[in-house]
């Protein structure tokens, strides 16, 4: 069964990533733009620098070309964000990504994006998945065959994705800095990308762990304090202004400050937030999902504002920042997105305005950080992961989501939801969510707290109770 989740159908290669399902989901789509007569503008497909990306495309391509679809794949590995601005530049009502993001080397997968380059919802999956059921025989077209029967068309847009970005920034402002850049694009895809504009932006640039492999130097491919250590010492060594990372697909970000730092996505969304809002002067809310922090509320209470909370996986979050026009949306795990750019994560374009703020704000990032901190106070968070078998997580979901039942916690709640997983709201201003991964086998806690050591008590007490 292939069947998506939060960020996209993902799976072990060699297991379920297979060359038979790669197709098949093809097909599957295929079918559903003809049934919805969309079939005119053909799809477009690109791929990461995972193990059997490239080939992943060229095999899905093959299926696109012999149900008569035009297929534009990229002709180099490239950054998710791309996929989504194609789509978006060009009306295309569906574009392909063959990645697993930042899941562990082992796996890979495909995100789906729709009409406008935005992530496909929860509806457009489930009706991809029951195209998928119903499909019998695939047929392909050789490679070399479509490509003469003008079906396969290779392309390379990221010039133009680059030249939107930069027209978008602040460019001239990061000239007269003179800032010194670390990157580490985790032996993903975002260097050219990123390298390019900063280059452009007379920026003195420094790049580490940017080769091609496959086994991500043994390490998750996402940007966390245990991930960037290599960076950490970069900047100190180096005394750069800012160490920015992004994840295997370039859609989410991880940052160091100029003292070796790490800064929490949710720091990073607080700032560019109150950044956007300050000093560039736009208007208009925030939207978060239920596993990122709350002084993003706080922050947007403070200039009239309003935040708004939404499930976990990004489709969620695009979808309520086009109903309500908010200024920027994102989540805990390093992925965000700003009104007037793509309805998607894009850490390319993130990193940028986070350099345009050093630049226009004329202060070091952790400076800025102690400013914001000192005017709306700090919230600790402790994020923990669980690994388990199918008897201990039905054992879980009988205990927190049938029985509804939760331990003795020290603190006054003030409210239980369910939209997600299990989330209790403190009178403290804290908070606590246990759900289910949508992207791998773990059990995932997130809990917020005014003080260290409350959230990590918290965290400590559900362990006890589920024993996990």
């Amino acid at each position: 069964m292939i069947k998506f989740g939060t960020g996209g159908w993902r799976a072990v290669i060699g297991e379920d990533f297979t060359k038979a399902n790669i197709q098949k989901l093809s097909k599957g789509i295929a079918l559903k733009m003809k049934d919805e007569g969309v079939t005119e503008k053909g799809i477009v497909l690109g791929y990461d620098r995972r193990f059997l990306s490239k080939e992943a495309m060229r095999w899905a391509g093959e299926v696109f070309a012999a149900e008569d679809i035009k297929a534009y794949l990229i002709n180099r590995s490239s950054p998710t964000p791309l996929i989504m601005y194609y789509v978006m530049k060009h009306e295309l009502p569906y574009g392909m990504m063959v990645t697993a993001s930042h899941n562990p080397a082992i796996y890979n997968g495909i995100k789906v994006f729709t009409y406008g380059g935005r992530d496909a919802d929860e509806f457009q999956t489930k009706e991809i998945e029951n195209y998928i059921s119903h499909v019998e025989d695939v047929s392909s077209m050789y490679y070399e065959k479509a490509i003469d029967a003008g079906l396969i068309y290779e392309i390379n847009p990221l010039n133009e994705y680059i030249d939107t970005i930069i027209t978008k920034i602040n460019m001239q402002a990061i000239r007269n800095r003179g800032l010194k850049i670390a990157l580490d694009p985790m032996y993903g895809v975002s260097e050219t990308s990123l390298k390019t504009i900063l280059l452009t932006a007379r920026c003195d640039v420094a790049t580490i762990h940017d080769r091609h492999d496959t086994l991500f130097g043994g390490k998750l491919p996402s940007p966390s304090a245990s991930t960037l250590k290599s960076l950490q010492n970069y900047v100190m060594d180096y005394h750069c202004d800012i160490g920015i990372a992004t994840d295997g697909d370039a859609d989410r970000i991880g940052v160091i400050d100029d003292t070796g730092k790490f800064l929490h996505p949710n720091d990073i969304l607080v700032l560019l937030y109150y950044y956007l809002v300050k000093y560039k002067g736009w208007h208009g809310a925030v939207v978060r999902n239920i596993a990122t922090t709350h002084l993003l509320d706080k922050v947007a209470e403070s200039f009239g504002e309003k935040g708004y909370e939404v499930p976990v996986g990004f489709k969620h979050i695009s979808a309520k920042m086009n109903e309500t026009n908010a200024v920027i949306g994102g989540e805990s795990s390093g992925g965000l997105t700003v009104r007037g750019h793509i309805k998607g994560k894009d850490g390319v374009y993130a990193a940028m305005l986070l350099i345009e703020m050093i630049a226009v704000v004329g202060k070091k990032l952790s400076e800025i950080v102690k400013d914001i901190e000192e005017e709306y106070g700090r919230y600790y968070m402790e994020e923990k992961d669980y690994h388990f078998d199918e008897e201990k997580k039905e054992e879980v979901y009988q205990i927190l989501l049938i029985d509804k039942l939760i331990p003795d916690i020290p603190f006054e709640i003030s409210k239980i939801s369910y939209l997600d997983g299990c989330k209790i709201y403190f009178n403290n201003g804290g908070w606590i969510v246990i759900r289910f991964s949508g992207t791998e086998p773990l059990l995932r806690i997130f809990c917020e707290m005014p003080s260290e050591d409350e959230a990590k008590l918290v965290c400590n007490i559900f362990e006890e109770f589920l024993q996990i």
